[in-house]
């Protein structure tokens, strides 16, 4: 106990050097507010209300009076540090069980009282429902609004959703909403206003485990369902290591020479490598890819005749989302389903570049610590690591290590056997859909009553983990595990906690290490809350995919490897920033320009005229009809023009790897095309609104264009593709097809 009362004062410490604060300072500040708190809880209602001020002291020791006076929960101090690191602009890490949710509301009372709006950033639509309505009485109490935003909301409702002085939302939501806002032809169509504040529940999730992902608004006709058919049955047919080769990470795919052939041969088609048959070739590689590198009940399932993405880091169905361009044709080709609509990209951001757009963004997680490099490199957001209000008394035990994942799978079998005797309640962390429904065969064959948790059944969610801390409950579970929701033990109600505790309170198993350190932190953390016993260990097998693919060693040093692949993954991400910001700061420009004019009153489309086709057009149709259709097709124009530049600008990614092979620098080369690709752009939209214009007639006071179904925008749907990596996506396409690509071309 000394110990851990000891690595409690250190955390303090940690956290006061962090705030910039020396400790006596940072006690102060604390004291400070424990006292208010103290002296705020003996008034009154009224006498209380009387004392409320915008300072930054007072309100938060009123709302922590105002949260137990009106929910019945008390903060702890550590509550309170945690709300004071949010309100400092950091990401605060706190663990599992220490009311994350609860912390958050003095800074966001705060930070609403600054005017300007606060997001409340939640990792689904069930988490803003829940926090918003839990938490208002307090928010209402400083007679602030609040509102969320769930998928299923008309515009008006999200209008009024975001007008709120807090709005709760998921990432998603609000990136969505902003590109539809960004396609809007009427102001009465936009729901957003401008960004200010933004908190951020499972900073790490949003932050870094989905800030690459592009959130997509797109519009036009399905794909053409011939070629993927076709490639698929070629493609079944190719032999490893004859016609294709994996790579040693078994990330990235390549057709061998023989390959190429066969595929040529086979299609009749001349080389892959001429430029007429670019879209073969990518079809080739998007069919090998399916079947090479995807695996079904992993990296996808397939539920009601459509394939559904599995998210890698959470288990979960990843809804609405897509692999980019061809890819997604391809697993469904390889599936036999029916292809679905993707369409032509009219709009696109990361949640990366979304987060950006705020004046000020701060996090809480309950894994934070080992990410604290990246969060300070991409976002400058420091890391605050919050110590727990009671010690953790779990035990981490050392982790066992197998020759194979057979060997392996049969020792956490026996594990489960030997504990549920016991009656104590057992959760068991698995990689993938596959591997817990293989999991679940063989508990069934020993007779071991349990649940499954995964993306087949993830609408059971709440439920399952509500009861995996009753006693004799054997849960297996993908990586989702509940986060954001508390394991209790004794069950829910946790009318059995005395007896789980005496059992030594949950069981996690772990049957894989994760890429990254804080994954496996999740999965331990859901033992051990608020000073709950418990114990965790991992169960590891040498041809465990982070083994295989970093290095396997007689005893490997796991959190090495870890270490290893966290290091990569994040050069990838720094890489992946260096390209996309040319396009952040293109699409800022185009969307302040679509914004003028949309919004500014001064906006005339005299400034995109010739001066006398201008007062030509104004003496014809009156200066209201002119400016009103200039309006409209400026509009049009700006969005038909950004599709091609996004068009255009993915083709470059797509292909600028090639300059690599030779003497150029591919960063460079992509930085000098874009700006071109931009300022054509540009001119691109000037001309094509004088065009229209030139051949526009006017009758009876109105100006009428030709072909004006090419002004109306059409129906438009949003769905979130994976990340595009100019680094690994590209290599998973072309890499080391150089020698063949020169060999065509007489390159030797």
């Amino acid at each position: 106990m000394r110990v851990r009362k000891w690595r409690q004062v250190l955390a303090l410490k940690t956290f006061f050097k962090f705030l910039g604060l020396g400790d006596h300072e940072s006690e102060e500040r604390l004291r400070a507010i424990t006292k208010l708190r103290d002296e705020f809880g003996k008034l009154s209602d009224a006498e209380l209300r009387a004392r409320a001020r915008t300072e930054m002291v007072d309100t938060f020791a009123l709302t922590a009076v105002v949260a137990e006076r009106l929910l019945g929960l008390r903060m702890f101090d550590v509550q309170i540090l945690g709300a004071l690191a949010l309100q400092r602009g950091d990401v605060a890490e706190m663990q599992t069980g220490e009311g994350k949710t609860l912390a958050a509301v003095p800074a966001v009372v705060w930070f609403a009282q600054q005017g300007g709006g606060v997001h409340v950033l939640t990792a689904n639509d069930y988490l803003a429902r829940r926090d918003a309505a839990w938490m208002r009485p307090v928010y209402e109490w400083f007679g602030l609004t609040v509102g969320n935003i769930s998928q299923d909301m008309s515009a008006s409702e999200r209008r009024a959703a975001y007008l709120c002085d807090i709005t709760y939302a998921t990432a998603n939501e609000v990136g969505f909403d902003y590109l539809r806002d960004g396609l809007a032809r009427r102001v009465d169509e936009m729901v957003q206003r401008p960004f200010a504040f933004a908190v951020i529940d499972e900073a790490d999730s949003i932050l870094i485990d989905e800030a690459r992902i592009p959130l997509v608004i797109a519009g036009g006709l399905p794909e053409d369902s011939a070629l993927a058919y076709r490639m698929d049955s070629i493609v079944t047919g190719l032999r490893l290591h004859v016609h294709y080769s994996l790579d040693d990470y078994a990330r990235n795919v390549r057709l061998t020479d023989a390959g190429i052939e066969r595929v040529e041969t086979l299609l009749g088609c001349g080389s892959l490598f001429d430029e007429q048959n670019l879209g073969v070739l990518t079809a080739a590689q998007d069919a090998l890819h399916a079947h090479a590198l995807l695996r079904r009940d992993v990296d996808y399932v397939v539920k009601d005749g459509a394939i559904e993405m599995v998210d890698e880091f959470k288990g979960r169905i990843a809804q609405n989302r897509r692999w980019p361009a061809g890819l997604h044709a391809a697993v469904e080709a390889k599936e036999r389903l029916q292809l679905k609509t993707q369409g032509r990209v009219l709009g696109s951001i990361t949640v990366q570049s979304l987060c950006g757009m705020y004046q000020r963004v701060c996090g809480m997680t309950g894994t934070a610590a080992t990410q604290a490099d990246e969060f300070w490199n991409i976002y400058k957001l420091p890391v605050t690591v919050i110590p727990p209000n009671q010690p953790v008394i779990r035990q981490d035990l050392a982790d066992v290590v197998y020759r194979d994942k057979d060997a392996r799978q049969l020792a956490v079998v026996e594990e489960i056997r030997n504990v549920h005797v016991s009656g104590r309640p057992i959760l068991v962390g698995t990689a993938s859909v596959e591997e817990s429904e293989r999991l679940s065969e063989l508990l069934h064959e020993e007779g071991i009553p349990h649940s499954v948790l995964n993306a087949r059944n993830d609408e059971a969610e709440a439920e399952i983990v509500g009861q995996a801390g009753a006693v004799g409950a054997v849960t297996v579970s993908t990586n989702m595990a509940g986060r954001g929701t508390d394991i209790l033990l004794g069950g829910n109600p946790p009318t059995e906690h005395a007896k789980v505790v005496a059992l030594g309170g949950l069981y996690v198993i772990g049957t894989t290490r994760h890429e990254a350190r804080r994954i496996d932190n999740q999965l331990r953390g859901r033992a051990g809350r608020q000073g709950d016993p418990g114990m965790s260990r991992f169960f590891v097998s040498l041809d465990d995919d982070l083994l295989v693919r970093f290095g396997i060693a007689e005893n490997p040093d796991i959190e090495s490897v870890q270490r290893t692949a966290e290091s990569q993954n994040l050069e990838i991400r720094q890489t992946l920033w260096k390209y996309d910001c040319a396009t952040e700061y293109h699409r800022r420009e185009m969307y302040a320009m679509r914004r003028e004019v949309l919004l500014s009153a001064e906006w005339s489309v005299a400034s995109m005229l010739d001066p006398e086709q201008y007062r030509e057009l104004v003496e014809a149709a009156g200066e209201q009809a002119v400016e009103r259709a200039g309006r409209a097709v400026s509009l049009a124009k700006i969005d038909e023009v950004w599709a091609d530049y996004l068009a255009n600008v993915a083709e470059l990614r797509g292909g600028v790897i090639w300059n690599s092979w030779g003497s150029g620098d591919p960063l460079l080369k992509f930085l000098t095309t874009e700006r071109e690709i931009y300022e054509d752009f540009q001119r691109c939209v000037e001309d094509g609104i004088a065009e229209a214009f030139a051949a526009a007639d006017v009758r009876e006071g109105v100006v009428e264009f030709q072909n004006p179904d090419r002004l109306e925008r059409g129906a438009t749907w949003t769905y979130v593709t994976t990340d595009q990596p100019f680094g690994s996506f590209t290599e998973r396409v072309m890499k080391g097809m150089k020698q063949k690509f020169l060999k065509k071309r007489g390159g030797g």
